[in-house]
């Protein structure tokens, strides 16, 4: 069965973004690789968003930008709801929420999974003196 669009969103993996059609609203998430703010494109912010499926790009417009700055400059894991818009065979979501969920990244590891562990023995200092031996 074919989902209802527009619906009320849930993160989208971002290898499913051609599905829904243009103007549906969808929300993606994932980590964010690029951030990038042309002097020439009159205050409009583009983001690159990674997920385990793909890469989303995502249209921030300056009113939207100005509302969510700070999960725009600071968030790494970021949750973006919006509309689907398709330019030239290109896929955008064109922001309207902005969530940041870097908290989550500490989520990410399976139940039992650790995170490596550094060497046990404490760094030795540097010698700033000319070794002797």
């Amino acid at each position: 069965m074919q989902p209802d669009w527009p619906r009320p969103p849930s993160c989208l993996p971002h290898a499913l973004l051609d599905l829904p059609p243009a103007g549906a609203r969808v929300c993606v998430a994932g980590l964010v690789l690029v951030r990038q703010r042309p002097g020439t494109a009159k205050g409009v912010v583009f983001v690159t968003l990674e997920d385990e499926t793909g890469v989303s790009n995502v249209v921030i417009w300056a009113k939207v930008f100005e509302r969510y700055r700070r999960a725009v400059i600071a968030a790494r894991l970021m949750r973006v709801c919006g509309r689907v818009q398709r330019q030239a065979g290109v896929t955008h979501v064109v922001a309207e929420t902005i969530e940041d969920i870097s908290f989550m990244l500490d989520d990410l590891l399976r139940e039992g999974e650790t995170l490596p562990q550094g060497p046990s023995d404490p760094v030795a200092p540097l010698s700033h003196g000319r070794e002797t031996g």
